[in-house]
């Protein structure tokens, strides 16, 4: 196992409680292989992660964006966090150089795994709030996601959820998603439509927003999250 330091050097962050970075590389696989390892998996610290690069990149486009809609916001924001992008943007560091994998799962590629590489950059923004706060964390994300906006938004990735749900039900049930409004909240002038996105039978999504539109939208993009975690894509 190499010194934490290599990775503090590598990943050019240096950390006062150095068990927190270590923490965010070590994948389960690790501690199957070495029950007496002092430390947890990245698990919790990637599902911290997640919840503030929702929140660094939701800012981030916010401001970035001023005249931009909302529903657009939430593609984009999407884009920039979905499996593929993460891990994108943890090869740009290597991280996968610095991963405490065991031995099968190193051996069978799990460096460069996407679904791997993703949760550990998720557990080490977890782990760099922690250590360091939100400035230094929101500056480590902000000049990682900067260079992808472009691409992103001459591309077809940021197209509406609705038709990438529509695209993946065909492709791997096929099956068209349907959509039900289960609940509508409010005055009529401000009234909140919550929705489900279903594939067949089963309800894969629920959304909210003050349009039956909106609240579709929301509902296929946490369809997709479930998909993504369900077929690996």
């Amino acid at each position: 196992m190499q010194p934490i330091t290599v990775a503090e050097t590598g990943l050019n962050l240096t950390f006062k409680n150095k068990a927190l970075l270590q923490r965010a590389l070590t994948h389960r696989s690790y501690l199957n292989e070495n029950p007496d390892y002092p430390l947890e998996d990245n698990e919790r610290l990637e599902f911290l992660g997640d919840a503030i690069l929702d929140f660094i990149i939701g800012e981030y486009l916010y401001h970035r964006f001023p005249e931009m809609a909302e529903g657009r916001l939430t593609n984009l924001r999407s884009a920039l966090v979905r499996t593929e992008r993460l891990a994108y943007f943890a090869g740009l560091i290597d991280l996968g150089d610095y991963l405490y994998l065991g031995h099968g799962e190193d051996e069978s590629g799990g460096r460069q795994r996407a679904a791997i590489l993703c949760d550990a950059f998720e557990a080490l923004i977890g782990a760099l709030y922690l250590d360091k706060g939100v400035e230094p964390t929101r500056d480590f994300v902000y000049n990682l996601i900067e260079p992808s906006l472009e691409e992103i938004l001459n591309s077809d990735s940021e197209k509406d959820a609705k038709s990438q749900l529509q695209e993946v039900a065909q492709s791997h049930y096929q099956l068209t998603p349907t959509y039900r409004t289960v609940n509508e909240e409010g005055p009529d002038h401000a009234k909140e439509f919550t929705v489900e996105a279903m594939i067949g039978e089963q309800v894969y999504g629920r959304g909210k927003g003050y349009s039956k539109q909106t609240a579709a939208q929301a509902a296929a993009q946490r369809a997709l999250e479930a998909l993504r975690q369900e077929l690996g894509f």
